[in-house]
């Protein structure tokens, strides 16, 4: 199925809630559970479920919800995650991944690290404009949502996160330079690290900082160490 066509199976509203709901959550989901988040019948989810793991957009599985093992725990249910694979679309055509690909291989080739750092810098700074720097985890993680992150709150100590009443750490689902990242890490994840400290704003009551999980993105944002308590 080309990109295009698979993109088209999420002009159904239903169908876009459910596969937004899924991807959202960062782990499996069942049927019920994605039925009961977007306020449709089962069967009506189950199907639109399934059309979206035909189309390459969800990947479906099994296993028992319930937690228990043996006679009498059911039988295993279908659950679903979002696919990793990445589609887009462009008209007419562009080749942007080819591009940025050639680029950071001659970069990193070039040793260019530390001027791919500070230009990555600039341009968050550019980006938050003359805001000042984030006030909170809460304000961090609507930039971050804007900006395509997919942040979630992983939560931590009480009194932690500075004025938006959060604590804990923010980790995002999503790197949107996860193509590139993947070729040539050290230098796109530096890039992306700069970039959201320009975003972010130094010396506020949040910072970024690296720490690379599997599946997510390699930078994490938190409360800053002199706004502890």
């Amino acid at each position: 199925m080309k990109d295009i066509d698979v993109i088209a199976v999420l002009q159904d509203p239903v169908r876009r809630r459910l596969y937004e709901y899924v991807a959202a959550q960062g782990r499996e989901v069942g049927r019920n559970e994605a039925a009961e988040a977007v306020g449709v019948a089962r069967t009506l989810a189950a199907h639109h479920l399934d059309r979206l793991a035909e189309a390459g957009l969800l990947e479906s599985g099994s296993r028992r919800l319930t937690g228990r093992s043996g006679p009498g725990a059911g039988r295993p249910a279908k659950v679903y995650t979002r696919a990793r694979v990445e589609r887009s679309v462009s008209l007419p055509a562009r080749d942007y991944r080819t591009a940025a690909e050639l680029l950071a291989e001659a970069a990193e080739e070039a040793g260019l690290d530390a001027g791919l750092r500070a230009a990555a810098r600039r341009r968050g700074e550019a980006l938050r404009g003359s805001a000042a720097p984030c006030g909170g985890l809460a304000e961090a993680m609507e930039l971050l949502a804007a900006r395509g992150y997919e942040p979630h709150l992983e939560a931590g100590e009480a009194g932690e996160g500075g004025e938006g009443g959060l604590g804990g750490v923010v980790r995002m689902r999503n790197c949107p330079f996860h193509v590139v990242a993947e070729r040539f890490p050290p230098l796109v994840c530096g890039m992306n690290l700069a970039l959201l400290e320009g975003l972010i704003g130094p010396d506020g009551p949040v910072r970024a900082r690296m720490d690379a999980r599997p599946g997510e993105c390699c930078v994490v944002v938190e409360a800053s160490k002199n706004n502890e308590r």
